[in-house]
């Protein structure tokens, strides 16, 4: 086994602590958005003008006064046409999905080809926390925009995964990664949808079936190896790493999460070997140099856990776990100002983290 000495460690935190870091990610949107195909103003139409400050008070952020504005059109002008489609538009956007879907119900009675109406009347459904009625919308979009909106499509196969239809949530994915519904890539993109919405279970069978139609694909052991070690199932999850790396040896994510495995059999000397392989891949990611600081630390290597934790609040400042574990090493080092310092602002960084919605 290598032996991994004080200075190489100094070494590897001191060369990597002037590499670029990475540009932040934009956060994950939490719905899609609609398209922006309405129908442009007519002549004939009284609620052209209406319409059209309504999408100017919605562009800007003012729901409820577009709202109010469409609501009072609906009231003078009854029969208008158009107007049931801008208020479900409108709530949509507001995130009341359940009124959205109420207006959008009548603007598909007033045209049962408006695609974008469907379309969101499906998401507002699922949204609403209604998969097996957005289902069928979506299917129905899904015909005549084949390619034309992920977005969409994503949330079909989450719907087929909410109401347990897994052969369908496969072939949505399929269709959406362009890859044959019955291969080994469907089955894993699968897994990975499964286990994103905490269908452990079956997240583990599709990565399973990934792996024996091809033991070869990429990132289908390091999907079961997650999966076992988020069931702390060691051994096995350290087999499944160990496998991905003899098919993926480029691949930093799975030094790290081997070494994750090790630490928690502590076996220190292993993840310390295994986290400086991860760092050179990828000198980007906090993950291994939080991990490098609390084995580190285990081992009594304390000063260089400090600077590894250090590193780790560079790249992300505002993540309580290198806060929190870096006051611990400042109080093993007996530097109790700086302990509390850190601990107490772990402490509220992750009071601010639970308070988001």
């Amino acid at each position: 086994m290598e032996r991994i000495t004080r200075s190489s460690i100094l070494l590897l935190v001191s060369l990597l602590a002037s590499a670029p870091l990475a540009r932040p990610q934009s956060p994950t949107p939490q719905h899609p958005s609609p398209s922006n195909d309405a129908p442009k103003p007519s002549a004939s139409n009284p609620g052209d003008a209406a319409f059209l400050d309504a999408r100017r008070l919605l562009q800007q952020g003012q729901y409820d006064a577009a709202i109010s504005q469409l609501e009072a059109l609906a009231a003078q002008h009854p029969n208008l046409k158009g107007v049931s489609r801008e208020l479900g538009i409108a709530c949509y956007k507001k995130g009341d999905y359940l009124k959205a879907a109420e207006y959008l119900r009548k603007a598909r009675e007033e045209n049962p080809n408006d695609g974008e109406a469907i379309q969101l009347l499906g998401l507002s459904y699922y949204l609403a926390g209604r998969p097996a009625e957005a289902i069928p919308l979506l299917e129905k979009v899904q015909t005549w925009y084949a390619s034309a909106n992920v977005d969409a499509a994503y949330i079909l196969g989450i719907c087929y995964i909410q109401t347990k239809d897994y052969a369908s949530a496969r072939k949505a994915f399929a269709k959406m990664f362009d890859v044959p519904a019955d291969s080994a890539s469907s089955y894993l993109f699968t897994g990975r949808m499964l286990l994103r919405q905490d269908f452990g279970p079956v997240a583990e069978a599709n990565a399973q079936k990934a792996v024996a139609l091809d033991p070869k694909l990429p990132l289908a052991h390091q999907l079961l190896g997650e999966l076992y070690l988020y069931e702390s199932k060691i051994p096995e999850a350290i087999a499944e790493f160990q496998k991905e790396l003899e098919v993926n040896p480029g691949y930093a994510a799975a030094y790290y999460k081997l070494a994750d495995a090790y630490s928690r059999v502590q076996k220190f000397d292993d993840a310390e070997r295994l986290l400086q392989r991860s760092i050179w891949l990828d000198s980007t990611s906090t993950g291994p140099y939080i991990l490098l600081g609390k084995v580190l630390a285990k081992k009594g290597e304390t000063e260089l856990a400090v600077r590894a934790l250090q590193r780790a609040l560079v790249m992300d400042p505002n993540n309580p776990m290198p806060h929190h574990l870096l006051g611990q090493a400042y109080r093993e080092l007996g530097k109790n100002e700086d302990a509390e310092r850190e601990l107490k602002l772990a402490e509220q960084l992750e009071v601010r983290q639970n308070a988001k919605p």
